[in-house]
């Protein structure tokens, strides 16, 4: 029995574990199966390993997709480069096994952000400044678009406040990007406070939250015209190609 599964805490409302068992019963897969391991501490990582010898690779979500770089034997470039893994690979070199990083998020969000550009999306704006801006960050720099990260702390150059947002940034930047959980169910009542009376219809709003399917984000996007998609395609992507990453000798 092939064995996969996702490391986190908490894991009560997580994405994969559904998909994935989904996924092997729609294409008849009745040798693999998906388990979540929900641990409090990163500490557990390596019994896990030790003690499912079937297991062929991890979905990586909160809080370790920093931490658990450190008990990896390897790391993808692109991974390492935004410092956070979110898929591991599992291989067997006899009595070892090799842990390889990878983050998929990178691939989820390019793939499923890109076909929505028109030639007058040339700026975004990334709402918040965690692990989750990372991709959004690498993803924009590959598609050379320039981009302001909004943060209620701001520490870098491209780092701006929430409150400092007026009505020419937001019509430069006319993509704007949530990586905050705001919205995220049962939360369905708070968004970004940004001013959404600036938007238009060559406004691009994405939302990384996809539960519920229009946060009052995107429903604040939509009502100023702007063209939005939320996250739940960008998860589909990402989960496949951990698939893809899990099963692929060359890899």
């Amino acid at each position: 029995m092939k064995q996969y599964g996702i490391i986190g805490y908490p894991l009560g409302h997580s994405f994969s574990g559904k998909y994935f068992t989904e996924k092997f019963r729609r294409e008849n897969l009745v040798d693999c199966r998906f388990e979540n391991f929900e641990i409090e501490n990163e500490s557990r990582f390596k019994s896990i390993i030790s003690e499912n010898v079937e297991l062929k690779g991890l979905s990586v979500t909160i809080p370790y997709k920093r931490s658990i770089m450190s008990f990896l034997d390897s790391i993808n470039a692109e991974a390492k480069k935004i410092d956070a893994v979110n898929c591991i690979k599992i291989d067997k070199k006899g009595e070892n096994k090799i842990l390889t990083g990878y983050n998929t998020d990178i691939y989820g969000f390019e793939h499923s952000f890109a076909p929505l550009l028109k030639p007058h999306n040339k700026k975004a704006l990334i709402l918040g400044s965690g692990g989750a801006s990372k991709a959004v960050v690498y993803v924009l720099e590959k598609l050379n678009i320039d981009y302001l990260i909004v943060t209620r702390s701001p520490h870098g150059c491209k780092h701006i406040r929430y409150g400092v947002l007026h009505e020419e940034i937001m019509k430069e930047h006319n993509i704007i990007i949530n990586t905050t959980p705001l919205g995220m169910c049962p939360d369905v009542n708070s968004c970004p406070d940004i001013p959404y009376e600036f938007i238009s219809k060559d406004s691009l709003f994405f939302d990384l939250v996809y539960n519920p399917e229009t946060t009052l984000f995107l429903k604040k996007g939509l009502e100023g015209g702007a063209t939005i998609k939320n996250g739940l395609e960008m998860l589909h992507l990402q989960a496949e190609k951990a698939w893809e990453i899990w099963n692929n000798p060359n890899s």
